[in-house]
């Protein structure tokens, strides 16, 4: 429901409410008012009757007004009295009055506002309204006095006065039920806007994590369900930002690639050969420091074997790949790998376990760029142990699934678990020699095969690299 809506309603229903209160108020008020006018009508024509009664009567005067006004002060009525045609009055509730005058001209006929109490003048503060009616007693066509009764209408004014106070209380309770509810909209609507603007100042400090719940369909959810909607394109912008920055950072590599691989690595293959020469011609002139010299010129070899091993990684990110699928055994695929290992991997005291005899079918993959995977996967594996250890090789076929499954494991000193999410990203490296480009470029060229990387690593224990290629031919076998 709409806001507007809601508050009409609300406002309908107050209104209502009001009514209806105000209503039953005054049924009630009603009620009690014609039952105190029938009560004193009655009690005045009781005394009406009792006067006719006596004047009519040839016995003497009895004192059953006297009696009667006993019981009828409850009622309001304060005296009754009988008056001749003289104004005489000849018989009253009150002995004290019987044989005074009365001016018949100035008594006047009906109800009227009385100026006495009893017989003394009204004080002016007091609350009571004594009314005289007085009745003239007619029987054929001779008229034998007059009835004079003093009678209060204070229950009447106390009724009304009551129905007014009660109005005024119940229009007050709905006022103050209409400020509740105000209120509480207030707060209901005011604490949503709240979060909303909370949740606006995150996103423009860069945080696009926020979401807001939509919890209603009006206004509120609206503007819940548009925050959320711009913050997801908001997401969708920075991603796209993101790839587009990756795509323009990769052309930037595949340049410089271009040009390390025409300028640092023909150097670099001088350097080795030239290496080599010295190291044969020192070894006959020089015998007594053979041992010397070998151990600093291997120690340059490796470093020049680094650095070229660095450039080969920035030439395979920075260029597309282009896939050359044929059929190769897991046999041959390791023995291309190792030989190219072999000798670092004894430097650091490092043994290859691996089954020759793995019966898996013939995996359709590039051998070129599969055996880089390898290579990566095995030289992250060696340098993870630099107090040597074992690297297990193992291999095996998944029918379910149809996929070959390669993993390199290792005893080394693993990967935390926050920084699992982050090791195939480009330049993200723990080691100290490194450009943090190995593991990018092996899930690179796992997922051009179709695909993928998965790690398990445990801190102090170890980690286990597995790839997992699919294989639409399950029935060539080794």
């Amino acid at each position: 429901m709409r806001l507007n809506a809601k508050l009409v309603m609300i406002m309908i229903s107050l209104l209502i409410i009001a009514v209806c209160t105000l209503f039953v108020l005054n049924q009630y008020s009603q009620n009690d008012l014609v039952k105190e006018i029938q009560e004193s009508s009655t009690e005045v024509s009781k005394a009406i009757q009792i006067s006719v009664a006596d004047l009519t009567s040839e016995a003497e005067f009895s004192s059953r007004l006297k009696d009667y006004l006993k019981d009828a002060k409850r009622s309001g009525i304060n005296e009754v009295s009988i008056i001749n045609n003289e104004g005489e009055i000849i018989d009253s509730s009150d002995p004290s009055k019987v044989g005074k005058r009365r001016d018949i001209r100035k008594l006047g006929k009906g109800l009227k506002a009385s100026r006495t109490v009893h017989g003394k003048k009204k004080p002016e503060l007091d609350s009571s309204r004594p009314y005289d009616l007085v009745v003239p007693v007619i029987v054929g066509d001779e008229q034998l006095g007059y009835v004079h009764i003093n009678l209060l209408l204070d229950n009447i004014r106390t009724i009304q006065h009551d129905n007014f106070l009660n109005r005024l209380a119940a229009t007050f309770l709905v006022f103050m039920l209409g400020i509740a509810l105000t209120i509480f909209l207030a707060r209901k609507y005011t604490r949503p806007i709240r979060r909303i603007v909370d949740s606006v100042k995150k996103v423009s400090a860069g945080d696009l994590s926020v979401t807001f719940p939509v919890k209603s369909g009006d206004e509120i959810g609206e503007l819940a369900a548009n925050f959320n909607e711009m913050v997801n394109k908001l997401r969708e912008r920075e991603q796209l930002e993101k790839r587009l920055y990756e795509a323009e950072h990769l052309s930037r590599v595949g340049q410089l690639a271009s040009g390390i691989a025409h300028e640092i690595r023909n150097p670099l293959n001088y350097i080795s050969l030239a290496v080599d020469h010295l190291k044969s011609d020192i070894v006959q002139t020089c015998p007594e420091k053979k041992s010397e010299f070998e151990e600093l010129l291997g120690k340059i070899k490796e470093e020049v074997r680094r650095v070229n091993y660095m450039v080969l990684n920035f030439m395979s990110y920075g260029r597309p790949l282009k896939l050359r699928l044929t059929s190769i055994s897991y046999q041959e695929l390791v023995g291309k790998a190792l030989p190219l290992l072999e000798e670092k991997l004894a430097e650091q005291h490092i043994e290859i376990k691996w089954d020759e005899s793995s019966d898996i079918p013939l995996l359709e993959a590039d051998p070129e760029l599969l055996r880089n995977c390898l290579v990566n996967l095995i030289t992250n594996a060696a340098q993870s142990m630099p107090d040597g250890g074992v690297i297990t090789l193992a291999a095996r076929f998944e029918a379910e699934t149809s996929r070959a499954l390669l993993s390199v494991a290792d005893q080394g000193v693993g990967i935390r678990p926050e920084d699992i999410p982050k090791i195939s990203q480009p330049y993200f490296t723990t080691k100290e020699a490194g450009i943090g480009l190995g593991l990018a470029i092996t899930e690179r060229i796992v997922k051009e095969h179709g695909g993928e990387l998965s790690v398990e690593s445990a801190v102090g224990k170890g980690t286990v690299f597995t790839i997992a290629l699919p294989q639409p031919d399950k029935e060539n076998e080794i």
